[in-house]
C-alpha cells in the first residue's frame, strides 16, 4: 500500500473533523481526524466531485 499524505483537518461547525489525503498512485482518501487508519478511498476525481457537491450544498449534511 502507498503512503498517504494527509492534509490538515477540516472541521465543520458541529464537531467532526475530516482529513483528506492522496497517494502517489492518484488515489484520494477521506477519514475522520484521529481515525486515519479507517478511511474511504476512491479516485481523486471522484472525491473532488463529492467535495464540489458538498460545497454546492447538495450534501452538506455529510460535513
Amino acid at each position: 500500500m502507498s503512503d498517504i499524505s494527509w492534509e490538515p483537518p477540516y472541521c465543520g461547525e458541529a464537531a467532526n473533523c475530516y482529513r483528506i489525503g492522496t497517494d502517489d498512485q492518484g488515489n484520494s482518501y477521506i477519514a475522520l481526524a484521529g481515525a486515519e487508519d479507517t478511511f474511504l478511498t476512491d479516485t481523486q476525481e471522484a472525491l473532488q466531485q463529492m467535495i464540489r457537491d458538498i460545497k454546492a450544498g447538495k450534501a452538506d449534511h455529510l460535513l
